[in-house]
């Protein structure tokens, strides 16, 4: 098992950073809807759809990504018309995650609130859908692609970091109807680990301007915790383990991709909201 996740993973790297790095943008979006479409199918069933109707929640989400591509005008890239679009999509993306951070506090005793069909599929849409618009978005932008790789790594950093304080240190659980792994302990070990990423990370990069890392980074790595937790109460209302079974020793894409769902429209509204743009020549080299 062990083997198959790390092959899984470098599988993963690999074909993440040729994406990144060498596809245009509006290959980039194509390739980003299929991941979220798949992502749709396995939803679906957390929602409890079955049969036709896991095809059909796809195919929907597939043509509702389609009208933010043109809804957004990602066609008319640096226009104010897109930035103040894409701040809508973020803000209603955070006042989302601030709701379901409630729902995970309070899991199990109002889940009645959130356990029927359309109000999964609503919340289904409402992860999925500006998680799409936030990594485009982010791609589109002046070096777009190191922005893409310091979020995946701010989201990676806050995971190992709470994984490795968690497991020495922690002891009081931070939602432990949804997840009992995770400590308050691995909570601050993820923070902490993720301030200090952006911290080098602006000391490698120099130029006063570059604490703006701050911002963007540390926001998107708390916010990370709750797109984990939020599949996990889905998965435990539902009686399963795993999203799905696409990624072997990994589960599904959902499983993948949870943390980012939270992640990236955060650190798209900090991006927006700071108005700071990374050069290409300063995080290139």
């Amino acid at each position: 098992m062990l083997k198959q996740r790390i092959i899984t993973a470098i599988v993963l790297a690999a074909v993440l950073l040729a994406a990144v790095f060498f596809l245009p943008l509006s290959l980039f979006a194509i390739l980003a809807a299929v991941v979220f479409v798949v992502g749709a199918w396995e939803w679906s069933r957390l929602a409890h759809f079955s049969g036709a109707a896991r095809a059909g929640f796809a195919l929907a989400f597939a043509l509702l990504i389609a009208a933010c591509w043109w809804w957004v005008g990602f066609l008319r890239l640096g226009s104010e018309f897109v930035e103040n679009r894409m701040t809508g999509i973020s803000l209603l993306a955070v006042v989302w995650w601030l709701f379901a951070t409630w729902l995970v506090k309070s899991y199990p005793a109002h889940a009645r609130f959130w356990s029927r069909r359309w109000e999964q599929t609503l919340m289904g849409l409402l992860v999925l859908v500006p998680t799409w618009a936030a990594i485009v978005f982010l791609r589109a932008q002046p070096a777009g692609e190191w922005l893409i790789l310091i979020l995946v790594a701010s989201v990676a950093c806050a995971d190992i970091g709470a994984f490795f304080v968690g497991r020495k240190w922690g002891k009081r659980k931070l939602a432990p109807s949804v997840s009992p792994g995770k400590s308050r302990e691995g909570f601050a070990g993820g923070l902490a680990s993720s301030v200090v990423f952006a911290l080098v990370l602006a000391m490698v990069l120099g130029g006063g301007a570059h604490w703006w890392l701050l911002a963007l980074i540390v926001p998107a790595s708390l916010a990370s915790v709750m797109g984990d937790l939020l599949e996990s109460m889905l998965k435990r209302q539902r009686g399963i383990k795993d999203s799905g079974t696409i990624l072997p020793g990994h589960g599904g894409i959902l499983d993948r991709v949870d943390s980012i769902t939270a992640a990236a429209p955060v650190f798209a509204l900090a991006y927006l909201l700071s108005g700071y743009i990374l050069s290409g020549q300063a995080l290139g080299g």
